[in-house]
């Protein structure tokens, strides 16, 4: 006489966040949005490469940038 096993299912491992929402943003990247944004409406003729490249060098000067806000500006 054949044995049946009961096979019980495994409960399902979630894949995604259950807290909802979107990861936040850092505070490099909220600048780089922006900035992005605002470049693009300034200057809409340059290249999104040199785009980008203007805004990094932006950030390094920028208030938002946690490695100036130590630095009083005058």
């Amino acid at each position: 006489m054949a044995r049946t096993e009961t096979v019980t299912p495994k409960p399902k491992v979630a894949t995604r966040r259950t807290t909802g929402g979107r990861k936040r943003l850092s505070a490099f990247n909220k600048f780089m949005q922006t900035e992005m944004a605002r470049l693009k409406e300034d200057e809409p003729d340059i290249p999104h490469q040199e785009r980008f490249k203007l805004a990094t060098q932006n950030w390094k000067d920028a208030k938002e940038n946690p490695k100036n806000a130590g630095a009083s500006s005058s």
